[in-house]
């Protein structure tokens, strides 16, 4: 399906926050992925979808990190380009299966499709309070997005620079009753220890390298308690209470 790039920006040395329009009707959920045809690779780039606006002219906003050649090349795209993307993949995030304060994690790059189900959460009635880890202060992103929704808003970084020092868990103090969460696996599992302890459950929005995206390849498997999953078709969200680690 194309897109056409409508306007990028930097948003730390290393992330960039790209808009385009399209087609977004294949959007139904938030912790969906598209997956990015780019000119030269053969590969498409798994990116998660941070926001959208539904219809057949909709709008698709997309955050992601600059870790190798492809996504080097998206961050030199100029607007007016045209994308092939395959959208609305995967297996997004339920917002029925939460409580009425949910708590949002995203852990770096995991931080973008947390705003997305922050602003369904929202729309559901519910009160959620989120929590934005990175390593350092210059890496930080996105927390004035979501302090504009009207939430209570946490930072942490590992050195100190800003917020609360620490990793993510060291801001989970109590006063919620679900957890959702998007990072990297360390940083789950410290959130599942914890999730543990309180006695509450949540969803896990897995990150994995993927080659289809859509669950022919079965190259993003994993064992979970009720059989083996494609993070990319039956993810990449998964319930706590079905992760083995």
């Amino acid at each position: 399906m194309k897109f056409v790039l409508q306007s990028q920006r930097a948003l730390t040395s290393n992330v960039y926050h790209m808009q385009l329009t399209g087609d977004t009707t294949a959007v139904t959920k938030p912790g969906q992925f598209v997956q990015i045809q780019l000119p030269g690779f053969y590969l498409r780039r798994p990116i998660s979808i941070c926001d959208w606006q539904a219809g057949e002219n909709g709008t698709l906003d997309l955050i992601y990190k600059v870790v190798g050649h492809g996504t080097e090349a998206m961050a030199d795209m100029q607007p007016g380009q045209e994308l092939d993307l395959l959208v609305g993949l995967g297996n997004g995030f339920d917002v029925s299966g939460s409580e009425e304060a949910p708590l949002l994690i995203g852990g770096g790059v995991g931080v973008p499709p947390m705003y997305g189900l922050c602003k369904e959460l929202i729309k559901a009635g519910k009160k959620p309070s989120v929590v934005l880890g990175f390593n350092t202060a210059d890496e930080v992103f996105w927390k004035e997005e979501f302090e504009a929704l009207g939430v209570n808003v946490t930072v942490t970084t590992v050195d100190g620079s800003m917020g609360v020092k620490g990793f993510v868990t060291a801001a989970m103090n109590g006063g919620y009753d679900y957890v959702y969460t998007c990072g990297p696996e360390p940083m789950f599992k410290a959130i599942y220890k914890v999730m543990d302890e309180q006695g509450v459950s949540g969803q896990f929005s897995f990150e994995e390298r993927m080659a289809c995206g859509f669950g022919v390849c079965m190259g993003c498997s994993c064992k979970t308690k009720y059989g083996n999953k494609r993070i990319c078709r039956d993810g990449p969200v998964l319930v706590k209470e079905e992760i083995i680690w």
